[in-house]
């Protein structure tokens, strides 16, 4: 390689090395970002030979503005100080700007985008330099095609605080080359570019840090100018301080307002209050107090228009005559204490936004911005936001200005106490002495108040002490419960007036509403005191002539009233004889209250006691009961399921028996002819003729496959009770299983259908059945059939009490509708009915339950899902004069999850007392010996805690009965195993 060939590749080295030179010496030689943005932006132009650079910044609502640009011979159009809308680069393109620094290429000829990746999206980490080229979006290109933009390269500004190494950058801006022909970007290219864009990075944050010193700086002055005129004591200038800080926010007008002297200290423009807001001045308008009151402690309130905030609705008629619209009100406080409100205004002015085109925002989503010309928006009635430094300033302020206006009141009332010190020092000096004495004597009375707990012995000792203590005639306490006065104290030959009770009409009721809130009533001369003439006649019975009465209140509750009698002449009662007596009062009011709560404390002691005792007693005796009681429940339930399995096989058994007799006599005949037969055998003899027409040969051939049919169905019915009686219990099954519940809920029918038949005095039970479609559920299936046999039994308990209770009112009243017995449809069988049954003859469905749809007889049943509106069963079975019914519902719920079973009666239901109580054990409403109260409560136990599910029940009087059952099809969590 020859020496001219070496210079040949060092040379793009040597001008890349350049300009990063250039650039770093152009940054640390300037402090003006806006000078180091445009060389910047000039200096890349020439080194990548492109037609436009440009430094795109993000503002707060995301829209960007250009805010430095190099352009080669006008060969693009300038854009500078133009605005683009936020919607130009979104979110996602934004967000992988700031996260993986990502640059992007985009060459519109061969419609493909490079992006490179700075760091990895994943772990954060620097990568190799690398690009990766993709299609571009069809809407990008119709976008650079419209800036006439051939190629174009992006590259992310971020912006960091070097004062905080853990804080995470942000999307500064954007440095965009566009060309308007194609170009390739090269990797050392883009390498070098990066490095210029870092060195912005560290530049931009240079500048904010400078900005932010600069800020505080003026702050500080700003802050030493106003201290140095606030506390220039005894000289304080508020005025002076106002003008300073109205300067350094740059307002038009402020005003100082200090509440307690009303002073008010104005400068520039100010508003005033229309006439017809009755005040001259706006801080002591009731709007304007009434906010002051709700603003806390330190909050600085600051608007950019006072017109569209709702507080100031009415306080905004002052400021339409001037150019105010910007307001900052700075309440000042001084430990809670309001001192007053210092405003500072700001005038409006008008802006205009320069937009690179005009685009419709309700169009934007659908089509990419095809025409750049500038746009130009104005805006009027605008006034500068409040930066946070100015609230900082503000909250700086606040604590100088507070502490101020206190110093300044002080020193006021410092100099007013100066005048007259030694009076009040002297004055101060009897008071604490007599004070003192009052002192030791309330506390020597509240000794001996407090000695004892015993409720009489602590007011006949509150009375004792204080007669003396006051030097009065008569010291007594008056009970409002009673009315009347429970104890005295009488100094010399006074009449007693112990037990006395006031007369209603002379004590309305509007006192005691006073001496609850507190109030002291002192009556110097009885007979000149400006109270009613029954009052008056009153004291002058009981030979009073000056009184003295301080309520006794207990909590929120006045409990009695202390009253001090002079009864030898009229008494000027002092202030301190008041105070004292008003402090005797409240260490009665607490002894009482001790002494009260002492005598609870022991009576509720001796009832605690009795009650543990009875408690005692009584669980003895609910242990010896619980053992009877499962006992027998546990018979009861036996002692029913082996009377049904014993009515139902009893049928069969009979039948079969009835019928063994013809058939052996039968067997016997035929056999009989058969040996005939053998004894004449070819050919029949008249004897054989005789014996055939004597035993009806024919018809004995006829009758007897009828017998041994009979027998068959007899056994087959026995075979089908025990399977039942098999199904039903469950025996085998210990843990659970997915079950058909309709094949529980038929074996609990069979084992009670002997309760459903009618008989003479009872018409028998129709079961109206409406199955659903439902799939098996996984549950313990014993344990669900015992709670179908709970609720069927109970609901025919119901049923036949209902009917006696109407056949005994039919018969006492001649009811013409009496429940009267009637003869079942079918011999020894109960009235069943599926609900299709009641509706027009469509197809039946399977044996599972389903059944075909259509009109029913029954309001219910009129759709897919009113059977399960909770209470439509007993509505509907409620009626008076119809057939006792018990109706089954199935159903699965919307969403598949839960099975549905309603079971209702049109018994005749229960009160709210009742239902309230169904579920607790032991509790029944049956007769002594038909029930034990534990039914329903293992019902509920066995539905809820087992299979987590819900029991409900639904009934009112004369309006049946509804239970309402939801239990899951596959439980949420593992069953817990029985016991």
């Amino acid at each position: 390689m020859t020496f001219t060939d070496k210079l040949n590749e060092l040379q793009p080295s040597l001008d890349r090395g350049s300009l990063l030179h250039r650039m770093i010496k152009q940054i640390r030689r300037s402090l003006d970002l806006q000078e180091i943005l445009t060389t910047t932006v000039s200096q890349v132009r020439l080194f990548l030979g492109v037609d436009r650079v440009k430094i795109y910044r993000f503002d707060t609502d995301d829209s960007g503005e250009v805010i430095a640009e190099s352009i080669h011979e006008q060969r693009l159009p300038s854009l500078l100080g133009q605005r683009f809308p936020a919607d130009d680069i979104p979110q996602e393109a934004r967000d992988m700007f700031l996260l993986a620094q990502q640059r992007s290429i985009v060459d519109v000829v061969n419609q493909k985008i490079g992006l490179s990746p700075l760091q990895s999206k994943e772990t954060g980490k620097r990568l190799q330099t690398n690009i990766y080229y993709r299609q571009v979006d069809p809407c990008h290109l119709l976008y650079l095609n419209a800036m006439g933009v051939q190629s174009s390269l992006i590259m992310p500004i971020l912006d960091s605080d070097p004062q905080e190494q853990s804080a995470k950058p942000k999307l500064w801006g954007l440095l965009v080359c566009h060309h308007s022909e194609p170009r390739k970007i090269l990797k050392r290219e883009l390498k070098v570019l990066q490095q210029i864009v870092d060195q912005v990075g560290s530049a931009i944050a240079q500048s904010n840090l400078l900005t932010a010193a600069r800020a505080k700086q003026e702050r500080e002055a700003t802050i030493n100018r106003v201290t140095t005129l606030l506390h220039k004591l005894p000289t304080i200038q508020l005025q002076g301080a106002l003008e300073e800080v109205i300067t350094a926010f740059g307002g038009v007008g402020g005003r100082l307002y200090i509440e307690q002297s009303r002073e008010l200290y104005t400068w520039g423009d100010q508003p005033t209050l229309p006439y017809e807001l009755d005040n001259s001045i706006i801080e002591q308008h009731p709007i304007w107090q009434k906010w002051m009151a709700e603003c806390k402690q330190g909050n600085i309130w600051a608007t950019v228009d006072l017109y569209k905030e709702p507080r100031l609705r009415v306080l905004a008629l002052a400021f339409r005559s001037t150019q105010i619209r910007g307001l900052m009100v700075i309440p000042l406080h001084y430990r809670e204490k309001f001192l007053g409100v210092l405003s500072i205004f700001r005038s409006e002015f008008e802006t205009e936004i320069l937009w690179a085109g005009r685009c419709d925002l309700n169009r934007r989503q659908l089509l990419p911005q095809l025409s750049f010309e500038v746009w130009r928006e104005q805006k009027k009635g605008q006034a500068a936001e409040w930066k946070p430094e100015e609230i900082l300033l503000a909250q700086a302020l606040y604590d100088h200005f507070s502490m101020a206006i206190q110093q300044q009141q002080m020193y006021k009332q410092v100099q007013s106490l100066n005048a007259n010190l030694e009076l009040r020092v002297q004055e101060q000096t009897a008071e604490l002495e007599k004070s003192l004495l009052l002192t030791k004597l309330l506390k020597q009375v509240t000794e001996h108040i407090r000695r004892t707990l015993d409720l009489q012995t602590t007011l006949q000792t509150i009375v004792r002490e204080v007669r003396p203590l006051l030097n009065s005639d008569r010291v007594l306490i008056f009970q409002l419960k009673n009315k009347s006065v429970i104890v005295e104290d009488i100094n010399g030959n006074w009449q007693s007036v112990l037990g006395v009770n006031a007369p209603p009409e002379c004590f309305p009721d509007e006192y005691t509403r006073l001496y609850c809130q507190g109030r002291i009533r002192a009556i110097n001369n009885v007979s000149t005191a400006s109270i009613s003439d029954c009052h008056r006649e009153f004291l002058q019975r009981l030979q009073v002539q000056a009184n003295l009465i301080v309520p006794i209140n207990i909590g929120m509750e006045l409990w009695g009233l202390l009253i001090a009698h002079e009864c030898n002449a009229p008494r000027n009662w002092q202030d301190a004889e008041i105070d004292l007596l008003q402090q005797l009062g409240d260490q009665a009011a607490i002894a009482i209250q001790q002494a009260q709560l002492y005598e609870q404390t022991c009576d509720a002691e001796t009832e605690a006691r009795n009650q543990a005792t009875q408690l005692e007693h009584t669980l003895h005796q609910l242990q010896e009961t619980q053992t009877k009681l499962i006992q027998t429940e546990k018979m009861s339930g036996l002692g029913q399921l082996v009377a049904g399995v014993a009515h139902e096989i009893n049928n069969p058994v009979n039948f079969i028996y009835g019928n063994l007799c013809h058939a052996s006599d039968y067997s016997e005949q035929l056999l009989e002819i058969l040996r005939l037969y053998q004894l004449h055998y070819p050919y029949p003899h008249s004897e054989i003729h005789a014996a055939i027409k004597a035993i009806d040969f024919e018809f004995l051939i006829e009758d007897l496959p009828k017998i041994i049919t009979s027998m068959q169905v007899g056994t087959d019915r026995i075979r089908s009770i025990v399977m039942s009686l098999r199904n039903f219990s469950r025996l085998d099954e210990a843990e659970n299983k997915r079950v058909d519940l309709h094949e529980g809920i038929e074996n609990t029918l069979l084992i009670l259908q002997h309760r459903l038949k009618a008989n003479a005095e009872f018409p028998g039970i129709e079961v109206i059945k409406d199955y659903g479609n439902i799939p098996q559920v996984e549950c313990y299936a014993g344990q669900m059939n015992q709670v179908f046999m709970n609720i069927l039994s109970n609901a025919i308990d119901a049923l036949v009490m209902g009917t006696e209770d109407k056949q005994d009112k039919g018969k006492k009243e001649n009811n013409p509708c009496p429940i009267t017995p009637v003869a079942s449809p079918v011999k020894d069988a109960a009235r069943t009915t599926d609900s299709t049954a009641l509706a027009s003859p469509l197809p039946r469905g399977d044996a599972k339950g389903e059944r075909a749809s259509g009109t029913s007889a029954t309001h219910w049943l009129s759709n897919d899902t009113s059977c399960f509106n909770k209470g439509n069963l007993r509505n509907a079975l409620a009626p008076q004069c119809s057939m006792p019914t018990i109706h089954i519902c199935t159903k699965i719920s919307a969403d598949n999850s839960r099975l549905l079973i309603c079971i209702g009666d049109n018994g005749p239901g229960m009160t709210q007392e009742v239902k309230k109580r169904i579920f607790d054990p032991f509790y029944t409403t049956k007769p002594v010996g038909k029930g034990t109260g534990l039914g329903l409560a293992i019902s509920y136990q066995i539905i809820v805690e087992k299979h987590g599910g819900i029991m409900e029940c639904i009934s009112e009087p004369g309006k049946g009965t509804e239970f309402w059952i939801e239990i899951p099809i596959k439980p949420p969590a593992k069953i817990v195993n029985q016991r």
